[in-house]
């Protein structure tokens, strides 16, 4: 399917090289960032309490929410779980004027006078305390799994394509990932769970994109044989310029209707979406597919045992078909 065909390539190598350094500069500003600001990282990572309260009726978030900021508890998560009447509230570890951590106790007790049980019919159902040695380890485990995620498309790319490919493939995926991490780092937004849910899905959702294009550049060696490498991939993206809009163009509308009208639950997750797909589709484009060509792809690296040696013969000797 498609919503229009262009019958000019564009030529989208030809600049290549100038939308690359720019590229390489919001990298290095993600970077710079990352290192400077470091991430706003959320209580699932540095610990805190969790509290669960129940009402009798819809619970009323954007009260709650007031209620608990009053206290003076900033970088909370308040949510619903399980229905509209029960509410999650995680707070970070809070510290008094002389720097002692707040008791889990205190905090809960604190919330549940602000809430005011008597009028609002609120009831704690349960108090957990998040230790830091538990954020810790889902940390760790975070990152575990972006790095087996990262080795898996590495393989894959390997196998379906070429090395070439897939360094080019993985190396404009992590520049996807890192342009997420800086916009975190730079805006000081919260990192949770969720957003690293985001960050893996869009590793696996850039890479796809790249994948396709890879594809049909490794078509277009077998179809045109007298293009040139610059030519065949300028081909190969104008061909599935079409295909990459309605692919993402369609996800970009439900991921802005999660941002729009998903709330401040859903609000970070789907804003790493929206930023790791813009991304992702520059990267695919101008950083895999150029950074594959800088890096030498060739007919020959892709469609090996194509030709049979009589079928060279004949293509190599223009006299062959006088002897026979």
């Amino acid at each position: 399917m498609e919503f229009f065909r262009i019958k000019k390539d564009i030529p989208f190598m030809r600049h290549a090289l100038v939308l690359n350094i720019i590229s390489l500069i919001t990298f290095l500003a993600a970077v710079f960032f990352l290192w400077h600001n470091g991430l706003h990282l959320s209580i699932e990572f540095t610990g805190g309490t969790v509290m669960e309260v129940s009402y009798p009726q819809t619970a009323p978030l954007n009260s709650i929410r007031d209620s608990v900021q009053k206290l003076g508890y900033n970088d909370t998560q308040i949510q619903n779980f399980g229905s509209s009447r029960d509410v999650m509230i995680r707070l970070p570890i809070q510290k008094d004027a002389e720097g002692k951590v707040i008791a889990s106790a205190d905090q809960s007790t604190a919330v549940m006078k602000a809430l005011d049980p008597a009028s609002s019919g609120a009831k704690l159902q349960r108090v957990e305390f998040v230790g830091p040695q538990v954020g810790q380890e889902l940390a760790l485990d975070g990152l575990k799994a972006l790095i087996f995620v990262i080795i898996g498309i590495v393989l894959y790319l390997s196998f379906r394509f070429e090395w070439k490919f897939a360094l080019a493939g993985i190396i404009a995926n992590l520049h996807d990932v890192v342009i997420i991490l800086g916009f975190f780092a730079c805006f000081h937004w919260e990192f949770s769970l969720s957003v690293l849910a985001a960050v893996l899905a869009v590793l696996g959702y850039s890479v796809n994109e790249s994948v396709v294009i890879f594809d049909r550049i490794r078509e277009n060696f077998r179809k045109y044989r007298k293009m040139n490498t610059r030519e065949i991939i300028d081909n190969a993206i104008t061909s599935t310029i079409s295909r990459t809009m309605i692919t993402h163009g369609s996800t970009e509308m439900m991921v802005l209707a999660m941002l729009i009208f998903g709330g401040p639950t859903l609000f970070y997750f789907a804003l790493a979406l929206t930023i790791g797909i813009l991304f992702g589709i520059y990267s695919s484009v101008f950083v895999a597919a150029a950074l594959a060509m800088w890096l030498g792809v060739k007919r020959e690296d892709l469609i090996k045992g194509d030709r049979k040696p009589d079928d060279a013969a004949r293509n190599d000797d223009p006299n062959f078909g006088a002897r026979v």
